[in-house]
């Protein structure tokens, strides 16, 4: 009955490892959660939109610009030897002034930056979009991986009690000393110290994932250990790494920061250039009490004509901000050439983990059959009395280990791939799809 109970214990911790309820959440849905609620995402894009108000505001400096003016004046004037006698006059004026740019370099320059500007900000929600999917889905397989871990605990709990009921039976019947009972019993005590552990660990994943999609996590879909994971397409490195170098998102925002950089140095240059703005004016002014039976002369003045302005001297501030501006730029280029490093050197690391972690994963498959027959042969030496307690117990750690290494191995393995199509630039709501249809449906359950 021993091995009956331990193949039980066995099959029904890999069922734990590969089979969700039928209600589980699934990583699209938790997506697509996170994606509304997330407030590192929901930043991100409020930034972005405010970064693309830059534009019309540019812009704004381009096109006429119009002012009203009104006012009212009282005058009182007396002489000073008599000043019970005095004469006082009320003014009322209006104008409307209307100033249209002509030729102003500056202001063109500053439309092309507002550009820039916002093409960044475009970026950044990009890396912000980017950094979500890596978020959600690293924070999905840790929940994974705990409940993985918690599994195995369990899994060794239940087999290290059969093994302390038979190695109890055994020293009653005197066939084994009281050793093995003694070795079954400490290694039960130190495993339900462990499921503690393993439970606030789980507990901690959960609510990591929940900050996200800001509601309770259910139990979550878990990866089927039946269907081989994706190698990289493109199969060679050197197509990662030369999209990486140019299609790197941190690439393209170091890019469009250089490019900021050098039409500062044309905004600031714009400063000893002249300008040119075509102005028209109308307006009226009436007096009063000026004149007998308060009959003022009201007046309509209306002007037209080109103001031309050339700076001549400013302290030497404009030269300055040049020079200061070209330093920017030289920033700004070795900025962009450590992203282009950092970015290629990215693409090399991840396209080797998936490489070595679809490697790892077909080691510990390979180790996880051997683990079994291993346990398998060391349940029917304790039967026949060639094998200890003990020795059967770390063969079920063995498994049990090498189960939950698998796993592990397989959610770092699809991490890694995330991270690589990141690097490259490529990562959208597609690799989250393709994922999640690797994972167990709630109609396996059936």
């Amino acid at each position: 009955m021993q091995p009956l109970r331990l193949k039980h214990a066995l099959a029904l911790f890999t069922l734990a490892l590969a089979v969700p309820l039928a209600n589980a959440q699934d990583l699209l849905q938790i997506w697509q959660s996170a994606l509304q609620r997330d407030p590192t995402y929901a930043a991100a894009q409020s930034a972005r939109n405010a970064e693309q108000e830059r534009v019309p505001q540019a812009r704004a400096q381009l096109l006429p610009q119009i002012q009203a003016q009104a006012g009212t004046y009282a005058q009182d004037k007396r002489h000073a030897s008599e000043l019970n006698q005095g004469s006082g006059s009320n003014r009322n004026l209006w104008s409307l002034t209307l100033t249209q740019p002509v030729i102003d370099i500056s202001r063109w320059r500053q439309l092309e930056q507002s550009h820039f500007h916002a093409n960044s900000a475009d970026v950044a929600q990009q890396l912000a979009y980017q950094d979500l999917i890596l978020r959600v889905t690293q924070a999905y397989f840790d929940v994974l991986a705990a409940q993985d871990t918690l599994n195995v605990i369990h899994a060794q709990i239940r087999a290290a009690e059969h093994q302390l009921q038979s190695a109890q039976q055994s020293f009653a019947l005197g066939g084994t000393t009281i050793a093995d009972t003694h070795e079954t019993q400490a290694r039960l005590d130190l495993l339900q110290a462990s499921e503690i552990q393993a439970q606030n660990a789980l507990q901690i994943s959960r609510d990591r994932l929940s900050t996200l999609i800001y509601e309770p996590v259910g139990q979550l879909a878990t990866l089927r250990t039946d269907t081989p994971l994706p190698p990289p397409q493109p199969a060679t490195i050197d197509d990662w790494v030369t999209q990486a170098a140019t299609a790197n998102l941190d690439v393209l925002r170091a890019d469009l920061d250089a490019r900021i950089a050098e039409n500062r140095i044309s905004v600031a240059r714009s400063g000893h250039y002249p300008t040119l703005s075509l102005q028209a004016q109308t307006g009226s002014a009436s007096d009063n009490r000026l004149y007998p039976n308060n009959q003022g002369p009201r007046s309509m003045d209306s002007s037209i004509g080109l103001q031309l302005s050339i700076p001549l001297y400013s302290g030497g501030g404009i030269s300055s901000e040049v020079r200061e501006q070209t330093l920017r730029l030289q920033q700004a280029r070795y900025q962009l050439e450590a992203a282009k490093r950092l970015a290629t050197q990215s693409a090399q690391q991840y396209f080797s983990g998936v490489v070595s972690g679809l490697s790892q994963v077909r080691a510990l498959s390979a180790a996880e059959a051997s683990s079994r027959a291993s346990l398998e042969a060391n349940q029917l030496g304790y039967e026949v009395g060639v094998r200890v307690n003990i020795d059967v117990l770390n063969a079920q750690q063995q498994l049990y280990e090498t189960q939950r290494n698998l796993a592990r191995a397989r959610y770092d393995t699809l991490m890694h791939g995330l991270r690589l199509k990141a690097s490259s630039g490529a990562l959208n709501e597609s690799d989250i799809i393709a994922i999640n249809n690797l994972l167990a449906s709630s109609q396996q359950v059936q």
